[in-house]
């Protein structure tokens, strides 16, 4: 197999002769394949098959225990000018960039199969989704990329009809740290990543293309790309809202996306259309739409339960890829957070000894088709996306930032996400409780410099129709005790239905100088025993707290210098002038 398109079979030559594989396999994404593969790297002890009377078609990859997670400091963007990739990138010179990455690739897939990789980002006949190929020596980053992305014979067609497409050069090299990088090139649209195979640095599709390059691509062609789930939710009126919501690690976003409706609220229904990423054009009517680029979930494993997640839960016991998790003595994958079940076998192989840390490791993985979820919704597949009535942007905080809030009006939106800021958890390395500020939870994934991704977002205003409400959320609120003062989980929903109403322009609301805040009486907390000491501190603007954080947020701003648009500064002196 080979290609009608001349510039790819010209790419995939000139790799070829870098990096002097034994082999060259042109994807298609079939059924065949992919147990072929399967079968493959049984043979060659790359997948472990789990039990399959309790997890069918299930199967266990272990990686190198140098190489479990996303490397932000060997993550490189290389643009000609250094202040175009933004003091929020690590910045290479594109030339020297090219030099080094490619002295690497130099004979790396020697006696192994160099695979192509065709794949669709967004349904297939989305005009919204965007196309790339990644070149891998890897068969468990094809596997991944099957079930991740729209992959094979039909993203080939769609790349020979349109001509353009993302190139992704990656290989596991030999896994040393020392000699990893993850480059990309957004003026070229192209990455190249080698040294790890890891999903976020070999899954070129998910967040090298689907957000460092989507958004500089997004800017370039007036659009957004997100870190951002997208959730449906029908109400008892019978009325359907669409939201999308920026969470950085660890605040609940993937159980915000696959939300379960508590008992306490009959008559509500949610589905899922993302967890994870959401790509946002202008529609035909007028509103921001959104599409979900991806097929599947790369989830996090630990902490996955009937009660924390009951949809993760119950997709992940048959069809799935594990990553790095512990082995029970009846061949059945185990994380903490799991409860049935004992691990015999920790996540490197090794006899389970609690002294030695988790039996998963923290950031072990399922990767699962997004098909499987109970809550998926055949909209996901929908072309011209989901029209998006509200955004949140949500953070890990103790203090400070209420339950929910409400941005006045668009440029104030901007502002709220652009000063979004999390704690530091013990998941995390370093102190516990440090506040770290990350734009739209899109600090590690902005292909450019935040000044001028603010820029872009204030640039909606008026090329829209009806822009959506924007709204700042905070499960994690405690109280002196370090007690969690909201139950969080399915109970968001509350939060959600008062977002709702205020959409629907029936919801109170009060003015404070940080937004407008709900009334007490405006939630609806039936069936939810919540004291109303607790209520008031979620719902409470400690005005000296706001002082000190406005100032932060400003500091933060002037990071960006000149370049900060002058639009967000004002808007950011009329709060700072608000609080007083």
């Amino acid at each position: 197999m080979t290609t009608t398109n001349a510039a790819l079979r010209e790419w995939v030559a000139q790799t070829a002769k870098l990096t002097q594989p034994e082999h060259i396999h042109w994807c298609t994404g079939s059924d065949t394949e992919r147990d072929e593969l399967v079968e493959l790297m049984l043979q060659r002890g790359d997948l472990i098959e789990l039990n399959q009377a309790t997890f069918p078609n299930c199967y266990l990859h272990r990686s190198h225990p140098s190489d479990v997670a996303r490397v932000e400091h060997l993550t490189f963007i290389c643009t000609k000018n250094k202040a175009d990739a933004g003091p929020n990138n690590n910045w290479m010179d594109p030339a020297e960039a090219h030099a080094k990455i490619d002295a690497l690739f130099a004979g790396c897939m020697k006696g192994r199969t160099l695979y192509v990789v065709p794949y669709c980002m967004g349904p297939i006949t989305s005009p919204y989704a965007r196309c790339g190929v990644e070149i891998t020596d890897s068969p468990y980053v094809v596997l991944n990329m099957r079930i991740m992305t729209r992959m094979g014979t039909q993203a080939l067609h769609r790349i020979e009809k349109e001509g353009t497409f993302v190139k992704g050069l990656h290989s596991v090299g030999d896994l040393n740290p020392d000699r990893r990088f993850i480059m990309h090139f957004p003026e070229e649209l192209s990455i190249k990543s080698i040294g790890s195979g890891y999903g976020g640095n070999a899954l070129l599709g998910k967040k090298c293309h689907a957000l460092r390059i989507a958004s500089y691509q997004a800017r370039t062609e007036g659009w957004l790309a997100e870190h951002m789930l997208i959730v449906g939710v029908e109400n008892p009126r019978g009325e359907v809202h669409y939201i999308a919501g920026a969470f950085p690690s660890a605040c609940g976003k993937t159980n915000l996306g696959m939300l379960i409706p508590p008992d306490t609220m009959p008559g509500w229904k949610v589905w899922t259309i993302g967890e994870d990423i959401a790509w946002l054009h202008v529609g035909s009517d007028g509103r921001l739409r959104a599409i979900n680029p991806e097929a599947g979930f790369f989830g996090v494993v630990p902490g996955t339960s009937p009660k924390t997640n009951r949809n993760a839960y119950e997709m992940i016991h048959h069809d799935t890829i594990y990553t790095n998790v512990a082995v029970t003595a009846d061949n059945e994958p185990w994380w903490e957070g799991r409860t049935s079940g004992t691990p015999v076998t920790d996540w490197k192989g090794n006899p389970y000894d609690k002294a030695n840390g988790p039996a998963a490791h923290p950031n072990s993985r399922f990767t699962v088709s997004a098909k499987q979820n109970p809550a998926y919704n055949h909209l996901m597949e929908h072309p011209e996306g989901v029209p998006i009535s509200a955004i949140l942007f949500g953070g890990r905080r103790r203090e400070v930032a209420p339950l929910v809030y409400e941005a006045r009006d668009w440029k104030h939106g901007v502002m709220v996400g652009a000063g979004m800021a999390s704690e530091t958890t013990a998941a995390a390395v370093g102190a516990v409780g440090v506040v770290r500020r990350d734009s739209m939870a899109m600090k590690p994934f902005c292909g450019y410099n935040f000044a001028d991704y603010f820029a872009h977002w204030l640039s909606f205003e008026g090329k829209v129709k009806q822009l959506p409400k924007v709204f700042h959320v905070n499960w994690f609120r405690q109280d002196k005790d370090g007690k969690f003062l909201w139950p969080g989980f399915g109970d968001n929903l509350r939060v959600i239905s008062w977002v709702i109403d205020r959409c629907e322009g029936r919801a109170k609301a009060h003015e404070t100088p940080i937004g407008l805040l709900p009334h007490k009486e405006d939630l609806d907390l039936k069936g939810l025993n919540l004291p109303d000491s607790s209520l008031h501190q979620l719902l409470d603007l400690d005005l000296a707290a706001w002082h000190a954080e406005i100032d932060q947020i400003g500091q933060y701003l002037e990071e960006y210098g000149d370049r900060l648009p002058a639009a967000l500064r004002a808007e950011y002196q009329r709060v700072k002038k608000a609080l007083g």
